[in-house]
């Protein structure tokens, strides 16, 4: 009888625990299906001299090439160009190496990504350019205004993974350990991610998006929205695992480039905040750049929350009134 009963109610706790996880591998495998939706059209692929490159354009003017950070693609480029596109810019959107359908080279440094940015160009038949490099897009775009100077109208750092002294050392943007773990673990699958970005989303905020729990906590239902949907957008991470791991690599070893070299306008904006400690390294590039701008806000982390349209105000007015195309 005891052998019975302990079966009915075993399967009595599958059937319960069938009903909750049906619906939720229902929603998953929408979101991640409308995930691939999305990053299979919009995009082109440039067949360059430095190989293929993938990279999506939207609007008409001066041309401004985007150049994604973390967990980006030509989807992430295109809504971090969508203000100066707005303003009467033509954004070009390029996925860097290891993203979505931008393979990962041999030399996937950021002097060679910064060549493959000019290759892409040249597949355009666009000289110059103002360069937009967010977060972990700085090295490259860095990398860029020096290699290419003639081509460079005006650089715009958006909390920017860049170099900056510390007792002689280099310090790197920051990675906690628990970062790391996400990074190594958590970005191998699509199910972990998105399942961790609802579960334990403040977490995911301020590990993967470097904004304090405090910040998001003051954040207004916009911008909460946004900081989800910035989430939702990484998705599928897997595709992106590839960059994500050259990010990384990359971040983990910067060097002093020579700043006193680059003759672009120049624009950094951070905030002390920023758990990826991009505030030094934004402050002292603006300060070894000839005639550069330093915008550091009080506060808002990676993400800038709270003056995410007041960012945007700055970049499209510098560009409209220092870039030289």
């Amino acid at each position: 009888m005891k052998s019975r009963r302990r079966r009915i109610m075993l399967v009595i706790a599958a059937a319960l625990l069938m009903a909750v996880l049906l619906p939720t591998c229902a929603r998953y495998r929408r979101d991640v299906g409308l995930a691939y939706d999305r990053i299979a059209i919009g995009s082109q692929i440039a067949q360059t001299r430095c190989g293929p490159v993938e990279y999506a354009t939207e609007g008409a003017g001066p041309p401004i090439l985007v150049v994604h950070g973390a967990g980006g693609g030509f989807d992430q480029g295109l809504e971090l160009g969508k203000h100066t596109a707005r303003a009467g810019f033509r954004t070009i959107a390029v996925s860097r190496f290891g993203y979505l359908r931008s393979p990962v080279p041999r030399d996937a440094s950021a002097a060679a990504q910064a060549d493959a940015y000019a290759c892409l160009l040249d597949a355009l038949n666009v000289r110059r350019v103002a360069v937009l490099g967010v977060s972990a897009g700085g090295p490259s775009s860095l990398q860029f205004a020096l290699r290419h100077a003639d081509r460079t109208a005006a650089l715009v750092l958006l909390v920017p993974a860049a170099y900056a002294p510390s007792r002689n050392v280099v310090r790197p943007a920051r990675m906690s350990r628990g970062l790391a773990y996400i990074w190594v673990t958590v970005l191998r699958s699509n199910f972990a991610f998105r399942a961790g970005s609802k579960l334990v989303r403040e977490q995911f905020i301020r590990s993967v998006l470097g904004t304090p729990p405090e910040v998001t906590a003051r954040a207004s239902a916009g911008e909460q929205a946004r900081l989800q949907e910035i989430l939702d957008q990484i998705m599928p991470v897997s595709a992106r695992r590839q960059g994500l791991l050259n990010n990384a690599a990359i971040v983990s070893t910067l060097s002093r480039y020579e700043l006193e070299k680059i003759t672009a306008p120049t624009l950094a904006i951070s905030t002390p905040d920023d758990l990826y400690g991009t505030f030094a390294g934004a402050r002292y590039t603006a300060e070894h750049v000839p005639d550069a701008r330093f915008i550091g806000f009080s506060s808002g982390g990676h993400m800038l929350v709270g003056h995410d349209a007041e960012a945007a105000a700055q970049v499209v007015a510098f560009l409209k009134q220092s870039a030289r195309f």
